[in-house]
């Protein structure tokens, strides 16, 4: 039942929360409340407000208000991690949906294979669907099934009473094309090389088609016209799941009623480009590449191992590293190779990815290179690229979420996508600014800040 004053809307958010039990449960209690709270004009009063004076919300929630429930050790290298164990294929119990001659930038795929999973009920007017967009290395196995009782990478954000609740809606979560976890990418078969040689185990390798995040979110949408679904009751995501999400607002504005995009951009910046460019020129520059063509031999073990480590530069924060690592030292003499706690850490990050079987070097270099090159800028009425004109349609509800620890998307690209909402005319605008300290990967590890956020905003906007 649709919410329509605040005072119901705080009565269900007290009784969704009442089944949490524990200090973590009395903690989400406290930052859920406190963040409905920040939401009245008497409590803005007390909050660094925008720099923005245009219509909507924005204020900044504090380290101390909206902590993490498991802040980093001071007391060794200890801290959260991600988890990165998943097998490359489709997750056990996942759905498959075939379209076929898919086109996308570089070409036509003639059999497109997307892998999805769902949880919760879908209601009879199918209004109560939410489409989860993936990051770039995440399957699509974000919660944990009864076919696959693993841990997803989300598994804190959805469920009954959590912020994607399971009891209000239908989550889908879809693993992104060019992926390896399932869905059609560069390690998948190539049915027209495989039917030409009279072997059916011929990967596209180097032949497969470059693709834009905008093909990402129209085989999305073609599996949603394969499920029945015409409207969505919102669209979420984070990273490049974050940068779908608006991307999704902006070419199906009509079948969707709210938005939510966290640590993404309306364009990418030549900064973030920077980044990923190194990654993939440490895949490219393993002679094991092969130019992409090595799935009958070798993995670039080495070169997805040195840009696991560039990347997880870019993931976490200093102010993390400062508290969980400082400069303790690993050695009592200085040495050639590694002296430090960090060193060792970042060692480790490129040790575990490059682990047979976790990720294809080659769909780092094309899912990247896709969202390089995203923009949602279109020509105006002169002819002219404008981002105000990209995100013109985009007038559903919209919560924008930055993180000011974040080095890969940093937190002004996330108000400047807020500011661009506003500016092209949409009214129910709010932007989170967190003080968080685990940088990019603060949305997959900060469940009090980034799923309290998502969680008091969902209930408000419920179907």
């Amino acid at each position: 039942e649709k919410l329509g004053m605040r005072s119901s809307f705080s009565s269900l958010l007290q009784r969704k929360l009442s089944s949490s039990v524990g200090s973590e449960g009395s903690m989400i209690r406290r930052n859920i409340t406190r963040s409905l709270a920040l939401t009245t004009p008497r409590a803005r009063k007390n909050i660094i407000p925008s720099s923005s004076r245009m219509a909507g919300t924005a204020f900044y929630l504090p380290r101390r208000s909206m902590h993490c429930t498991r802040p980093p050790s001071v007391e060794g290298p200890k801290g959260p991690e991600v988890s990165y164990s998943n097998a490359m294929g489709a997750p056990p119990g996942a759905s498959v949906f075939v379209k076929e001659n898919f086109q996308v930038e570089g070409g036509t795929l003639s059999k497109m294979q997307i892998v999805y999973e769902t949880w919760g009920r879908l209601s009879r007017k199918k209004d109560n669907a939410v489409l989860l967009h993936c990051g770039m290395s995440a399957s699509s196995h974000a919660c944990s099934t009864e076919q696959h009782p693993k841990k997803g990478w989300w598994e804190d954000f959805i469920g009954p009473g959590l912020a994607l609740d399971t009891d209000l809606f239908f989550v889908i979560c879809v693993n992104n094309l060019g992926s390896c976890y399932g869905s059609t990418g560069p390690s998948s078969i190539d049915p027209n090389k495989s039917s030409s040689n009279n072997n059916n185990n011929i990967p596209y390798g180097s032949s497969f088609p470059t693709f834009s995040v905008q093909d990402q979110v129209r085989s999305q949408f073609a599996l949603l016209d394969h499920l029945g679904i015409q409207r969505l009751h919102a669209s979420v995501g984070s990273s490049l799941g974050g940068m779908q999400s608006l991307c999704a607002a902006s070419l199906f504005p009509d079948r969707i009623g709210n938005v939510v995009s966290i640590s993404a951009c309306a364009s990418t910046h030549p900064g973030s480009i920077a980044f990923r460019q190194l990654q993939r020129e440490c895949i490219m520059a393993d002679p094991n590449w092969n130019n992409g063509d090595y799935y009958d031999g070798p993995p670039p073990t080495q070169g997805l191992r040195l840009a696991r480590q560039a990347g997880t530069i870019t993931y976490r924060s200093g102010p993390e590293w400062q508290t969980r690592f400082g400069r303790t030292r690993t050695t009592d003499q200085l040495m050639i190779g590694e002296n430090f706690e960090i060193e060792r850490y970042i060692r480790y990050q490129g040790s575990k990815w490059s682990a047979a079987g976790v990720f294809d070097p080659n769909s780092v270099i094309w899912i990247s290179t896709a969202m390089d090159a995203f923009t949602l800028e279109k020509e105006d009425e002169n002819g002219e690229l404008s981002m105000i004109e990209g995100v013109k349609s985009i007038q559903m509800p919209a919560l924008i979420i930055g993180v000011q620890t974040d080095v890969l998307f940093p937190s002004w690209q996330q108000k400047q996508v807020a500011d661009l909402l506003r500016a092209a005319g949409n009214k129910s605008v709010t932007y989170y600014e967190l003080d968080s300290l685990y940088g990019h990967d603060t949305f997959l590890l900060d469940k009090v800040s980034i799923g309290g956020a998502v969680k008091v905003w969902g209930y408000s906007s419920s179907p």
